[in-house]
């Protein structure tokens, strides 16, 4: 199955405690179904001091279950599914069920 959701793309977070805001995917773990958002579900870590790293209490983003995430629409930035469509020159994208318009140029 191809993914629907892709580094780089532009997500909308359903449930949680960060519902409704928006983030940019950095990392997709498709084994574990899970995504990487930047700045989205936030944990606190104790880090110990190496000698190339500060130690002390990092901030940095936990996976977040890929069924809690949505496109966000490239018209207006709402939560949209995602289909796929094969153009005349037969490449396979991905477009925003909710607006018609294509996600991957």
């Amino acid at each position: 199955m191809a993914a629907k959701i892709k580094k780089g793309d532009k997500v909308v977070v359903l449930t949680g405690k960060d519902k409704g805001r928006t983030g940019e995917v950095i990392e997709v773990r498709p084994q574990e179904n899970r995504a990487l958002v930047r700045g989205i579900n936030m944990i606190r870590r104790h880090q110990r001091q190496t000698p190339n790293q500060e130690g002390g209490i990092i901030s940095k983003e936990a996976a977040i279950h890929i069924s809690n995430l949505a496109l966000a629409d490239p018209k207006d930035n709402k939560p949209t599914r995602v289909g796929f469509q094969t153009l005349n020159d037969g490449r396979k994208v991905r477009i925003a069920r909710r607006s018609g318009e294509t996600i991957d140029g």
